[in-house]
């Protein structure tokens, strides 16, 4: 895989602060309990407790990219994340998550609105998909592009940072906002790769692959005639695509992809001094299909509990000085019982 880095520019290896940053990726999702705890006898817990990640923690959401991100980065730490809870927010994320929320606002106006129930969660996604690729085609620039597709048979959600077409070319671009003035490690900017490149895998097969109708509706327990409220029929009419029912708004997401832009096998991360915003440096990297669809594979293997959850490399151990689950780790347990 081709890359072209910045020249002339300090790499460091992990700075405290930046792994901050990084877990503010992982966790930038709620952690959302399975309701069925709550109030479940012992041998109903025990039960649940056998079945998948992916049945116990993402039924009603499917999974995120950051979900498949977070696996390479180490399995073992997304395991704790799940079962423990993620930690509380450091002030490192909140400015990471700030910075986002600046970028988004130059280019979108948020709107609240209210969802009343779980087709009207998907329906409000793919109309914000619809009004973005208008935005793209109009502007030559989207922001915050949510995305909805399948690896294999898994329901994958993500969100583009941002997407830039000129003279007919789209790029995919990442951005990330670091404490220090120098670029990361490469364990990190190799996790950064795998994020852009899981946009470009979903991007790819919409436009390819007719939408899972179907499967989707399944997979949710959704029901495709469900009515949706004025406020997002409104909302819809606005994006240019009237509609009706969570089924009418389906189609205008399957006609949107079938109509989407090829993107570039080149892809753009971005990396800011979180301080000022001034731009440490740009990397380019070549798509590579074989190693993104291998990476979603093994992260897909761990989330259907096909086996368990590894732990992080060995030469990258260094991690573990920062996980917030590093003194309940198996791995780190084992290694001060050898070096004692």
């Amino acid at each position: 895989m081709a890359k072209e880095e910045a020249i002339g520019i300090p790499i460091e290896i992990v700075s405290d602060e930046e792994m901050s940053l990084i877990e503010a990726a992982f966790t930038s999702v709620p952690f959302v309990g399975d309701i069925e705890d709550g109030g479940a006898t012992h041998k109903k817990k025990k039960r649940k407790v056998n079945l998948s990640l992916l049945r116990r923690f993402k039924t009603k959401t499917g999974l995120f990219v950051t979900d498949i991100t977070s696996t390479e980065w180490c399995e073992k730490q997304k395991e704790f994340f799940l079962i423990c809870g993620k930690p509380k927010a450091s002030e490192a994320m909140k400015a990471g998550s700030a910075r986002h929320a600046v970028l988004e606002a130059e280019v979108i106006t948020k709107v609240e609105v209210v969802i009343r129930s779980a087709e009207e969660h998907w329906a409000l996604k793919m109309i914000n998909f619809i009004h973005g690729t208008n935005q793209l085609f109009l502007d030559g620039l989207a922001r915050e592009l949510p995305l909805i597709g399948f690896a294999e048979d898994v329901c994958v959600v993500g969100v583009i940072d941002e997407i830039r077409m000129k003279t007919g070319e789209v790029t995919l671009v990442e951005t990330k906002t670091r404490s220090q003035c120098n670029l990361p490690s490469e364990p990190q900017q190799r996790n950064g790769r795998l994020q852009l490149m899981c946009y470009k895998y979903l991007w790819d097969n919409l436009l390819t692959h007719p939408f899972p109708t179907q499967h989707f509706l399944d997979s949710f327990s959704l029901n495709p005639d469900y009515k949706l409220s004025q406020e997002i029929r409104e909302i819809a009419i606005q994006a240019g695509a009237p509609v009706q029912t969570l089924n009418d708004v389906i189609g205008k997401y399957q006609y949107v992809c079938s109509m989407l832009p090829e993107t570039q096998d080149q892809l753009l991360i971005r990396y800011e001094y979180q301080k000022d915003q001034s731009l440490i440096g740009e990397n380019q990297y070549l798509y590579d299909s074989d190693w993104v669809t291998d990476q979603i594979r093994l992260s897909l293997e761990f989330w259907k509990g096909e086996r368990e959850a590894s732990y992080v490399l060995e030469n990258e151990r260094w991690k573990c000085k920062h996980c917030k689950y590093a003194s309940g780790c198996p791995v780190n347990t084992v290694s001060t019982t050898v070096q004692t």
